[in-house]
């Protein structure tokens, strides 16, 4: 395990930078409960020639926790259910996906 690995492990054991989750495959109905970190940034949105802000969720979760996400997973946070929606995206050390999700 390298020191971005172990850093990685102390963040997401803090209850208070990240949250119980549960992937569920939109294929298989595996499940397996995850932990997420989640952010929720603005988006600018361009429609012809007017800018547009939305809101966006997005979480980080672990390639440890859950190595193969799919577009159309379900990501369950407390009461909450979200699919993953576009491709996606690892980290530059391949130690975390970035999750683009849409409420259920």
């Amino acid at each position: 395990m390298n020191v971005f690995a172990a850093a990685l492990d102390q963040i997401y054991a803090n209850p208070s930078m990240a949250a119980d989750a549960v992937w569920i495959s939109a294929t298989t109905s595996e499940e397996r409960p995850i932990r997420v970190i989640r952010r929720a940034p603005d988006r600018i949105v361009e429609f012809g020639a007017g800018r547009f802000v939305s809101d966006a969720m997005t979480v980080d979760v672990r390639v440890s926790d859950l190595p193969d996400p799919r577009t159309g997973d379900l990501i369950v946070i407390g009461a909450a259910s979200f699919t993953i929606q576009g491709e996606p995206v690892r980290d530059r050390e391949r130690l975390m996906w970035s999750l683009d999700l849409r409420p259920s």
